[in-house]
């Protein structure tokens, strides 16, 4: 049985799909102005893990994840950079694809563009106003009306009883501050990015922009709606109110949010200089499935604090997965106790600090090495850590070393281990590790 924790009702239920065993996911895409922060990558991350559990508890699974290709950041940015904002999306979008290819983030079933959908969200407006729940300011902006959506807060908490009906805000961003009506269209000067509409040139807002993309990729009413925290207000509490108002039924049936992450205890920002791309982790000679590992270690309901020395600490846990992995036979049975405990852990809310447990138990256990690998291969499917497609690096040990490492054996053997560590220290001196394993001596070579 599969259980997630509902942004709606604020509680773990058992998940209950519309239609048997078919299973429809919208996730919140990039904003494609920048390079995606290790904040937006674990969300991605979430999305995808949660693809996986659906799959591995039979459930056929259609993933839509939009692309943000126009809004106020990206408008702001094409013109501080003077560049068409076509070009620039689409240089931040082959960025984005590259990082999630890295992290072996599975590929969506449709990955729906914003600025292909235009005509559909004049039309979805249109709708709004013919139903009293928009309204136009003079300047040709459309407004949802929100005092006129009874459930307003229902996904938030947020309380609306002292709002003075008619404010306005025109920004796609804010907090619970300012609750206001806010934009369904932002009218424009001809001299600006836009498009026609019955009320003159401008754009669509933000929040417009998901409500039409995930009705049209997935009907009116769908399953699974996922993103970070910080899109439970305004970004998902707007989309519920214009997309109920506009059909009359119920949009989502769950909502999953993943949390925020802290760099060294502290929020990530550019000012802070702690701002961190996969770039800036390819660049300090980490590869990304590290990170990916670094996310599995943390419930996604729960804030992650990233470390470098964390970071370290995951990319040794995935190579010693790797070489346990290397050092058994032919895959073969597997072990069904500990395959059955990880299915419950991952469907239990996602549980992948203890699925990872549930992996370190089972290659410590004395099941053959065969049967091990055989379900570790199994729980990769989950995972997905790449370890059927990793290939080791072979390692060219210069005679030096090997005479070295067999000195260290001999000294290991007869039990003076205060010798066995100093020769341990010259092979460190020369470039290389040595790992003492139940199967033998391995040895690597030190990362630059």
């Amino acid at each position: 049985m599969l259980k997630l924790y509902n942004t709606l009702s604020r509680k773990v239920e058992e998940f209950k799909p519309i239609h048997e065993r078919k299973v429809g996911i919208y996730t919140c895409g990039p904003t494609v102005y920048d390079y995606m922060h290790i904040g937006n990558l674990r969300t991605f991350l979430l999305s995808d893990l949660l693809e996986r559990v659906l799959e591995l508890n039979g459930y056929s699974v259609t993933s839509i994840q939009n692309i943000t290709d126009i809004d106020d950041k990206i408008i702001k940015k094409a013109k501080e950079q003077n560049v068409k904002v076509s070009n620039l999306t689409a240089e931040y979008e082959k960025y984005f694809l590259e990082d999630i290819k890295k992290l072996n983030i599975k590929d969506k079933d449709k990955m729906p563009h914003a600025t292909e959908y235009i005509q559909k969200m004049i039309d979805y407006i249109q709708v709004l106003l013919e139903k009293g729940l928009a309204y136009k300011e003079e300047d040709g902006s459309i407004y949802f009306d929100i005092s006129k959506f009874d459930s307003y807060g229902k996904l938030s908490g947020i309380d609306v009883s002292n709002l003075k009906s008619g404010t306005r805000i025109l920004s796609d961003e804010y907090t619970k501050d300012d609750v206001q009506d806010f934009a369904l269209w932002k009218a424009e000067g001809r001299e600006e990015f836009g498009y026609d509409s019955p009320w003159g040139w401008g754009r669509p807002g933000w929040h417009i922009e998901c409500s039409v993309m995930s009705q049209e990729s997935l009907g009116e009413t769908f399953d699974i709606h996922a993103g970070g925290v910080d899109l439970i207000f305004p970004h998902h509490e707007n989309e519920i109110a214009q997309s109920e108002g506009k059909t009359g039924k119920k949009f989502v049936n769950y909502f999953v949010h993943g949390a925020h992450i802290l760099v060294e205890g502290q929020k990530m920002s550019k000012s802070l200089g702690n701002f961190y791309t996969l770039s800036d982790i390819e660049d300090n000679g980490i590869e990304p499935l590290s990170l990916r590992y670094l996310y599995l270690q943390t419930h996604y309901r729960q804030e992650m604090n990233f470390t470098w020395e964390a970071l370290r600490g995951a990319e040794n846990a995935l190579e010693r997965l790797r070489g346990e992995l290397a050092s058994w036979g032919e895959a073969k049975v597997g072990c069904a106790e500990f395959e059955q405990r990880f299915k419950d852990a991952v469907s239990d809310d996602l549980n992948m600090p203890e699925a990872l447990s549930v992996v370190w138990e089972m290659v410590r256990s004395d099941y053959p090495g065969s049967a091990k690998k055989k379900s570790l291969l199994k729980f990769d499917e989950i995972l997905g850590l790449g370890l059927a497609e990793f290939k080791p690096e072979k390692v060219e040990v210069p005679d030096e070393v090997r005479s070295l490492i067999q000195k260290r054996e001999q000294f290991r053997k007869s039990g003076d281990f205060s010798e066995a560590d100093k020769i341990r220290v010259q092979i460190e001196e020369k470039g290389f590790t040595v790992e003492d394993t139940p199967t033998g001596t391995k040895i690597k070579k030190i990362k630059d």
